[in-house]
């Protein structure tokens, strides 16, 4: 009553598919894991270990692709973490190191990716002004605020919803955050 072969087929196929999984998942927890030692080497003013971290992470994005193809990759909700965490670790890079924000040429991202990592680094910048401020560096705090406001002025045009929305919420907490500090920095001067 059943072809047995069509069966085999969905069996051969079906574990195909979970082999690809798991290899996507565990590369995609070390762009994860990788990413955020990248965040934390650049609150430290290690640049030139943030830029190499970079670089292996992006080895992984391009090995992915080439072994997977990117629509493939980018079903795995594991791999789209850890590509929102690196877009958040590469537009920090680019605010610290004096670029702008702006396209990633090394990897193909998601808007989605690029939407999460831009909202999630405006929280990066709020511990940057942070520390900046408890080292005596009282300009960067203002300079600091600026960004994320030119950055909360350009994420408004978006109509977020969902997942995305939940992060824009948040980095509009950030920009109320990092004005508050600001705040708190020229009073005491």
């Amino acid at each position: 009553m059943i072809n047995k072969k069509f069966i085999e087929k969905l069996k051969k196929e079906h574990d195909e598919q979970n082999s690809q999984r798991r290899q996507i998942i565990s590369l995609a927890n070390i762009v994860l894991h990788d990413s955020k030692r990248v965040i934390f080497s650049l609150h430290r003013g290690e640049i030139k270990k943030a830029e190499e971290n970079l670089e292996a992470i992006e080895k992984i994005f391009q090995k992915l692709e080439k072994n997977f193809g990117w629509k493939r990759i980018n079903e795995e909700g594991a791999y789209r973490a850890g590509a929102e965490e690196y877009a958040e670790a590469k537009m920090f890079y680019f605010l610290i190191s004096g670029k702008k924000i702006d396209k990633i040429k090394e990897v193909n991202l998601s808007f989605e990716s690029y939407l999460g990592g831009i909202c999630d680094t405006t929280g990066e910048l709020v511990r940057y002004a942070i520390n900046q401020a408890a080292a005596g560096k009282f300009s960067e705090v203002e300079k600091t605020k600026n960004t994320l406001n030119e950055i909360m002025d350009q994420l408004i045009v978006f109509d977020m919803a969902g997942y995305l929305r939940t992060k824009y919420d948040q980095a509009k907490g950030n920009l109320r955050k990092i004005e508050q500090i600001n705040y708190e920095v020229k009073m005491r001067k």
